[in-house]
């Protein structure tokens, strides 16, 4: 890098803040917060949604996987997710807007204390926030590698820089600030993505290399599933990310109640889905065909290798600042979901005296926990590369996919009127043994198990438990069915159920609520 591109990451580090600062004047409780008051725009919610769903270990992780073994990196990784999503558009993405408008709700969990109970809310909830500080400490140990191979700054001031910035604008803006700065770290990353594929198009064979270059490449290169990325593996991803990108991975679940109906909430997701489906591709491409250009014994470094080698500089400052939006944006997003559920659903619990909260104190009790969790991401991300963790990619892919579908099966499913007679042992026992599947079948069994069982294994055992329990002690009853009446309606109006679960204490905007302050 050179002053050129230190005055790009620089000016976008600043840009970032001012949107923040903005977007304060736009926050006035604790709904505008987490949940954008319900008045973001259709589109801005699906390119938000987009953004927030991965980070810079697109382009360590899957870069390595990329120059090792071609096209599976996106026929296992994108392409389920955007079938995922494309099929949670129709079945998630309008119930979850309609948990917050006729729930009357600010977090993707408060709606739980009424469809289960308590404890079921709370061992979500705690299990939950555990395992993000741990994703997040991945996603801020990715850029940090980054900012290492192209500064040479350490591997925890790179996480302290990030961090802090992602601190500013997050904590002052809320949501509006999280998808405000993901619109405009997209447009960064689109220019930053076109302007490398046309630098490796060049450096090859023109346009033409888009269909000639795969002779010169490793027959694995182009084969759909290769190494430990199995059709197994992909099947049991698609069958995790469907849960995951629509609503297991709370900040996603946020977008689609932000938007102003479940129609809206509904083009979000297809929006988010066609992004998926093709953005990736552009950004994928350099990485394919990367061991044409340059040699390298660090294949998680190779995108980065490859960047410094072809771009100009001002061009380079552009890509690494589109390394930075990525991770900044899942970050971001992801604090704040986190934030939601511990000022909603976990200190209400806890102590009495937070279910009386005015509006100003909860909202500041929210920007507090923010800084909280980035604070504990970014500690834990000095230690993701430790024996205990393993790699970057290893957090991501198997920590994160193994022990989302315990979380996510209750959440999930617990919106659908087919899973009505599931009530709070179901969603108990689907969790706790999803958790102990985990455990199983990482560090139990010796001899190892194969990753796509790894990560399948734990939400199979939870959505096969959570449905048989369900028809063997069915606990539906006529204030659960109510609020599944709700959620299941077409209509976009206010359902019945929704005086009835304000919050634990609080109604979206602060205000202290009846139904809470009896419990």
């Amino acid at each position: 890098m050179n002053s050129l591109d230190w005055v790009v990451l620089i000016s976008y580090f600043g840009v970032m803040v001012a949107i923040g600062l903005w977007s304060h004047k736009r926050v006035d409780n604790v709904s505008d917060f987490f949940t954008a008051g319900g008045k973001m725009p259709w589109w801005l919610s699906g390119i938000s949604h987009h953004m927030s769903g991965y980070s810079a270990v697109m382009f360590t992780g899957y870069a390595a996987i990329s120059y090792q073994y071609g096209i599976t990196s996106y026929v296992t990784w994108s392409f389920p997710i955007a079938i995922g999503i494309a099929i949670g558009a129709h079945l998630f993405a309008p119930r979850l807007n309609r948990v917050r408008s006729r729930l009357k709700v600010a977090s993707p969990l408060e709606y739980l204390k009424s469809r289960y109970n308590v404890p079921t809310q709370q061992a979500l909830a705690w299990s939950g926030v555990l395992l993000k500080i741990v994703d997040v400490g991945a996603k801020w140990a990715a850029i940090a590698t980054l900012l290492s191979v192209f500064t040479g700054v350490s591997l925890n001031q790179g996480i302290l820089i990030t961090g802090a910035v992602t601190a500013v604008y997050c904590t002052v803006g809320g949501l509006w600030a999280d998808a405000l700065t993901e619109l405009g770290q997209f447009i960064i990353q689109f220019v930053a993505g076109i302007a490398m594929l046309i630098a490796v198009l060049h450096e090859l064979d023109g346009f033409s290399t888009f269909w000639s270059v795969w002779d010169d490449l490793p027959s694995s290169h182009h084969q759909p599933t290769v190494g430990p990325y199995t059709l197994t593996f992909l099947l049991a991803y698609l069958f995790i990310k469907t849960f995951e990108y629509n609503g297991g991975m709370w900040n996603q679940a946020q977008r689609y109640m932000a938007t102003d109906s479940a129609h809206s909430a509904k083009r979000s997701a297809r929006l988010s889905a066609v992004l998926w489906f093709v953005w990736p591709l552009v950004l994928f491409f350099p990485m394919w065909v990367a061991p044409l250009i340059i040699k390298t014994d660090k294949p998680a470094d190779s995108y980065a290798d490859m960047a410094e080698h072809l771009l100009p500089h001002g061009l380079l400052g552009l890509v690494i600042v589109g390394f930075f939006s990525h991770t900044m944006a899942m970050c971001s997003s992801d604090a704040n979901a986190i934030a939601a559920v511990v000022t909603r659903d976990i200190m209400p619990a806890l102590f009495r005296s937070v279910r009386a909260w005015s509006a100003r104190t909860g909202l500041l009790a929210a920007r507090y926990t923010t800084l909280l969790f980035l604070a504990l991401s970014m500690a834990i991300a000095t230690q993701v590369n430790s024996p205990f963790f393993g790699d970057i990619i290893t957090v991501v892919i198997k920590w994160v996919a193994g022990l989302m579908g315990p979380i996510a099966i209750p959440l999930i499913l617990g919106m659908l009127r087919a899973f009505r007679r599931s009530g709070p042992t179901a969603a108990l026992v689907s969790w706790a043994m999803g958790l102990i599947a985990f455990y199983l079948v990482n560090d139990a069994v010796d001899g190892g198990v194969n990753l796509e069982y790894q990560i399948s294994v734990p939400l199979a055992v939870s959505l096969v438990l959570f449905i048989v329990i369900g028809c063997l002690k069915p606990e539906d009853t006529p204030e659960r069915d109510a609020i599944l009446a709700s959620l299941n309606s077409d209509d976009d109006g206010s359902g019945s159920a929704g005086a009835a679960l304000s919050a634990p204490g609080q109604d979206a905007a602060g205000r202290t609520s009846v139904a809470g302050a009896a419990d």
